[in-house]
Order: structure tokens, then C-alpha cells, then sequence
């Protein structure tokens, strides 16, 4: 499964689980958005379990990403809730920060949690090289190629016209033929970087509202909330604000939280039309006016349709036009990157 493939789900609701395995991760890099460390919360296992293994060839996610922390340090949970995945038809990606792969080598123990995951991708950036050295972490990605696995690159630069950037990219190309996309962002104002980075200006301030694609996929946090959003000031914020809560493992199975997720009024509403930024979205369980105005919007009988139909516009634009609104845009088209010739390759 291509990364490609994954970002263009991005914006249909409920075609996608985003699953936190842990909190946990034995890296300590300075930008970490989720404030991850060698102590942390473990997300119950039985109840992640429990939930995926309700998955049905009738009613799942088309993917399910698994992601921390470092979901690896729990890695025959990932192996488990892969395979739970697997029999459902839902395929699994898995997101790292190679922590493992000092050396160059990859533990039996990884490589068996591998064994039904259909894309990884490997996190890459100027604080983990610190830790990993750049040619361990290639010579490792390339054995998990070689086991017939697509992977790609998530990289983080300080903003947008960072050197880094340029130069991780270029290696990233040259060292895998363009067989491994590569998705690019730079830091914001959240986790460990909420203090150093929070001087930059958000991306989109000032602009008018759009459709929210973030609104899509419910995500589950490391207690087992299920938020309609990736954002981690949600993810992390408890209460949730309850617009955006959806439920529980511990008590909703998958056919409740895709419901919700595709039916409520306000995230229909958020998905079409927008609320201006992250802050205005989450401030509206403090707008009652505004809240309900959502609500109203979202509760029309063209709403739905409107849904539906921005979602699919949305996916035939591609991946390179949402990572363009989303990502860090000059280096949008590298998601393209892919397949086993390289045969996509953009310039």
C-alpha cells in the first residue's frame, strides 16, 4: 500500500482508524508533538483488541495507522492488531521512530510485528539523527523493503525553507531510486515544541474558513478516547471537547464510532464549511451560539450529500493537493514517490 493511497482516504470519514499504541518512546527529540518519553501511558491493549477484532469485512476502516509514542516498543501488539485487521480486509500502516535500528539492523522481534503490516512509514528528522545515525535508519527501511513492504519517510524540518529539508529529501531520493514517498512538514507550536516554536505564526492565519479533512478519521488517544480529530491539543485534552469525542473502546465498538463520525451534524458542518483554525473549532463547546449554528447547518438534508461530495472531491484531487494545504507545500509532490520502479517519480 502505497503512502499515496493513504493521504487520499485522508478526507473521507471513517475510511481510516489514526490508533495511539503508547505514549511511551525511548527517543527524547525536542520537537516530539506528543511530549513522548521513556515513561508513559500505554493505551489498554485488551480494548484496542477488542475493538479491532469487532472490524468486518461489512463495516471497516479501509486503513488503520498505528502510531505513538513509538507503537514499536509494543510490538506484539502491533502484530496482533494487524493480523485482527488483516482478516476484516482493513489493510495496516505503522509510523517509527526507528529507535531500533541503530546499527542498521533490525531485532526478530520487529521484524515478525511486521509480518502483516501493508505500509511503514520511518520518522526521520535533524533530532532523530541525533539519536540514529541517517544511513542506519536507510540500511534498515531497505531490509523492510526487501520483505516486500512499501515504506516511505515522514520528515520534520524547522519551517518551511529549512536546509534540512532540502538535504533529507535529496538523500532520501537518491539512496531509494524514488521507490519510498516522502511526506514533509516543519514543527509546530505543540508537544516539547509548544514553547520554542510558538513565535512562527500558524500556517493559514488569516484566512478564510475551509473544509476540514482532519475532521475524518477518528483517533484513538492513549486512554482509549476516540476524538474526531488528530489535533493533539484534542487528543490530549480532558475532557475532550465533546463535539469532537466519540466514544470509548472500552465501551463502543468500530460501528458506533464510524457512525458518529459520519452522521454528526457539527462534524459534518466542520468538514464542508470549516471554522476559521484548530482554536475556533475547539472553542466552540465554549460558543453556544455558534455551536448550534453548526449543529443547524450540518442537521440539513443536503448536508450529507454535501459530505459525501466533498469528500470525493477531495480524494480525486490526490495526494499531493491535500498535503499542499496540510504538509510543507514545495515538497508536496514527493508523496507521489513510489512503487517498485519508481515509475511515478515527479521532477
Amino acid at each position: 500500500m502505497r503512502l499515496a493511497e493513504i493521504i487520499e482516504l485522508r478526507p473521507v470519514p471513517a475510511a481510516g482508524l489514526l490508533a495511539t499504541l503508547t505514549r511511551r518512546c525511548p527517543l527524547s527529540c525536542a520537537h516530539c508533538s506528543t511530549s513522548s518519553g521513556p515513561r508513559g501511558e500505554d493505551t489498554p491493549a485488551d480494548a484496542l483488541r477488542r475493538f479491532v477484532g469487532g472490524f468486518t469485512p461489512g463495516d471497516r476502516p479501509q486503513v488503520l495507522m498505528l502510531t505513538g509514542g513509538e507503537p514499536l516498543l509494543r510490538p506484539r501488539l502491533v502484530d496482533g492488531l494487524a493480523g485482527l485487521a488483516a482478516r476484516a480486509g482493513t489493510r495496516t500502516a505503522v509510523l517509527s521512530g526507528m529507535f531500533f535500528a541503530a546499527d542498521g539492523r533490525i531485532p526478530a522481534r520487529i521484524m515478525r510485528a511486521l509480518r502483516h503490516i501493508d505500509h511503514f512509514s520511518a520518522s526521520i528528522d535533524v533530532f532523530h539523527e541525533r539519536e540514529v545515525p541517517r544511513a542506519a535508519v536507510f540500511r534498515a527501511v531497505h531490509h523492510i523493503m526487501e520483505k516486500g513492504i512499501d515504506a516511505s519517510f515522514h520528515v520534520v524540518g524547522l519551517s518551511p525553507d529549512d536546509p534540512y529539508l532540502a538535504d533529507v529529501t535529496a538523500a532520501i531520493r537518491t539512496e531509494f531510486r524514488d521507490r519510498a514517498a516522502v511526506l514533509v512538514n516543519h514543527v509546530r507550536p505543540a508537544g516539547r515544541a509548544a514553547h520554542w516554536a510558538a513565535a512562527r505564526p500558524p500556517g493559514g492565519a488569516g484566512q478564510r474558513p475551509a473544509p476540514c479533512a482532519m475532521a475524518a478519521w477518528p483517533t484513538v488517544a492513549f486512554d482509549g478516547t476516540v476524538t474526531a480529530c488528530c489535533n493533539q491539543r484534542v487528543v490530549d485534552a480532558r475532557p475532550a471537547p465533546p463535539h469532537l469525542r466519540l466514544g470509548h473502546i472500552a465501551v463502543d465498538g468500530w460501528a458506533d464510532i464510524r457512525r458518529r463520525c459520519q452522521e454528526s451534524p457539527v462534524l459534518r458542518t466542520l468538514r464542508t464549511a470549516g471554522a476559521g483554525s484548530c482554536a475556533d473549532c475547539r472553542a466552540l463547546a465554549r460558543r453556544p451560539g455558534a455551536l448550534g449554528a453548526a449543529r443547524a447547518a450540518g442537521s440539513s438534508p443536503a448536508a450529507g450529500a454535501m459530505d459525501v461530495l466533498g469528500a470525493r472531491l477531495q480524494r480525486d484531487a490526490g495526494a499531493e493537493t491535500l498535503l499542499r494545504r496540510y504538509g510543507t507545500g514545495r515538497y508536496a509532490p514527493l508523496v507521489l514517490l513510489g512503487g517498485r520502479d519508481g515509475e511515478e517519480a515527479p521532477a
